[in-house]
């Protein structure tokens, strides 16, 4: 048997990068998996490969913005699986940049789609949860970078779902239901490109990875997922795990 058979997994921003790999890793040890997020064609992409690896999977469109949407889409991914026991908390939209140049509305879009639909879905999915589920929230070390010039906003959106996370741990251990983040350096579409780019950035940046390398996003970053989501991590809540090779340090 698979360590996540009989298991049904929801994982926002599905349709590609870190949550098309961590939904890929959930299905490979028997989840099925429901794939949410706003682009049916990318979602619909997961779905079909892993579909073509025997899995099980069906696309949602839900935009995490929307709590009519996070609603609806909890409630039919209820009627379709019968259930859900692993929610991954993983879209997010990316407020990049110097704290004078962000406006308000794109600080807001980083918050609305990070911790407040970690908040939503965190909420929705409870009743569900209660009894042996498992929640991983998507964090980021860029709030402890030793240098964090252009990414305050982000870092603030990311630091509140770890906050949320630790809370959700502590209250809900006794309904059995355990809440991690991870900090994954992931080979998003964005990060392969940019790292194939050459630039001569690239090379000093890797020298800030103790392994040298970026993560793939379902062998490394999903694989970690899957640990956290089965019985082998029944010990383990309310935490942070960086998945990035050793780059960042927690204190």
């Amino acid at each position: 048997m698979s360590v996540l058979d009989k298991k049904v997994a929801l994982v926002t921003g599905g349709g590609q990068g870190v949550g098309a790999g961590i939904a890929l890793a959930l299905a490979a040890e028997g989840a099925a998996v429901a794939v949410l997020g706003r682009n049916l064609p990318s979602l619909e992409a997961t779905c079909a490969e892993i579909h073509r690896r025997g899995g099980r999977a069906e696309a949602f469109v839900c935009d995490v913005m929307e709590l009519e949407d996070i609603e609806s889409a909890v409630q039919e991914v209820v009627d379709e699986f019968g259930g859900i026991d692993i929610l991954i908390n993983n879209a997010q939209i990316l407020p990049l940049g110097d704290i004078l140049e962000l406006s308000e509305d794109e600080y807001h879009l980083g918050m609305d789609s990070g911790p407040l639909a970690t908040f939503r879905f965190l909420k929705a999915c409870y009743p569900f949860l209660r009894g042996e589920g498992a929640v991983v929230n998507v964090a980021s070390s860029a709030a402890v970078k030793a240098d964090s010039a252009g990414y305050g906003a982000y870092a603030a959106a990311k630091e509140a779902i770890r906050a949320l996370s630790r809370a959700a741990a502590c209250e809900w251990g006794v309904d059995n239901i355990r809440v991690n983040c991870i900090m994954p350096l992931a080979n998003s579409p964005a990060m392969a490109s940019w790292v194939e780019s050459g630039e001569d950035e690239v090379a000093d940046f890797l020298e800030t990875v103790p392994l040298g390398r970026v993560g793939d996003c379902e062998e490394d970053i999903g694989r970690v997922v899957v640990f956290l989501c089965s019985a082998d991590s029944a010990y383990i809540t309310g935490h942070t795990i960086p998945v990035d090779g050793g780059q960042a340090l927690l204190r």
